[in-house]
């Protein structure tokens, strides 16, 4: 497993990592053995790169991650590089709101060391930008855990690149986390080239299109049992026929290469900059395997070329997010 920079302050982490959301029963149900299993998995194929967040299960996908180390005795605190995220809330009628205020994100932080059982959070990124509080305000917070040595790297997620810009002028930020995929090209107008330019990694999530991008995509009775995609454009009809239709050419061009079609992509991804790191999420080992295979597939330049020319930028059908999933994420174009 080929290793890259996380953020600016010399920590190295696997190509790529395993995104926490699927300890979770956000995209089906599992339990804590199931997701020991992907945790010992992700350490058997040199994947070393965990990122979670306090609203993953409420809680939950950080507790799993804990009781995993807590059984690994004294080398524990060196097996993986964690990233947790706060800044998301919901009230009593489980409503979302955002809270970046000194005393939200300490207090969160505080819960998530106790629940992931560490004394430091190698990554700790602000999950939604709360408009009210000047992300210069949000960074010099940030700085101040890093100076208490809670946490090494701060960072953001789904943030403009000109907010970047901004909070990079009171301290340097370590990650940006955004949806990235060969159907979901955003980031390329304006986020990858800023956080090449100032050192930040761009930490894709959702790295295979909610499933479009490998050999199994969800069908709609599939969608209907999942919360989030039940209403998300892309996988309501007709959107999603059309998608799967319109991936097909890239399945079998996967097929031709000899690999799976989530392992093309995880490639295409690795290849878009040295500083891009996938974080997939599975609840299967068999499908970790094949995500990891990514990390190992070169591309050339014609390779890339007849990507594109299978899936070229727009050709997903519907937005990627509902009008209601499109609170908090900044735009930019």
């Amino acid at each position: 497993m080929d290793n890259r920079q996380l953020g600016n302050d010399g920590t190295t982490v696997s190509a790529i990592g395993v995104g926490g959301l699927s300890f979770s029963d956000f995209y089906g149900p599992t339990d804590t053995e199931k997701s020991h299993a992907i945790l010992s998995a992700a350490l058997d194929l040199g994947i070393n790169h965990l990122d979670t967040s306090n609203v993953y299960g409420m809680g939950v996908s950080e507790e799993r991650i804990g009781s995993f180390l807590a059984k690994q005795g004294t080398h524990r605190n060196s097996l993986f590089t964690i990233a947790t995220k706060a800044g998301i809330c919901r009230n009593e009628e489980s409503e979302s709101y955002f809270d970046n205020s000194p005393e939200h994100l300490a207090a969160e932080l505080d819960k998530s060391l106790r629940r992931l059982g560490v004394e430091t959070i190698d990554l700790y990124y602000v999950h939604r930008r709360d408009q009210s509080h000047p992300i210069e305000d949000v960074a010099g917070t940030l700085a101040s855990f890093i100076k208490s040595g809670k946490i090494k790297q701060f960072g953001f997620s789904e943030i403009a690149p000109t907010s970047l810009a901004r909070a990079t002028a009171v301290h340097p930020v370590g990650a940006v986390q955004s949806e990235y995929s060969l159907s979901t090209r955003s980031p390329e107008l304006g986020l990858v080239q800023k956080t090449a330019d100032l050192g930040t990694s761009l930490v894709a999530f959702c790295p295979v299109g909610r499933s479009l991008l490998t050999d199994k995509p969800h069908t709609r009775q599939r969608a209907e049992t999942m919360p989030f995609l039940v209403n998300n454009p892309r996988f309501m009809e007709p959107d999603l026929s059309r998608n799967i239709a319109a991936s097909n050419s890239f399945r079998q061009l996967a097929g031709k290469m000899g690999v799976k079609t989530s392992t093309l992509a995880i490639s295409w991804l690795l290849h878009q900059g040295d500083h891009v790191l996938p974080i997939p999420g599975t609840r299967s080992i068999e499908h970790l395997k094949e995500l990891a295979a990514g990390t190992e597939l070169k591309l050339s330049p014609a390779d890339m070329k007849e990507i594109d020319r299978q899936l070229p930028i727009g050709w997903a059908h519907g937005d990627r997010y509902s009008v209601a999933q499109w609170e908090g994420p900044e735009k930019y174009c």
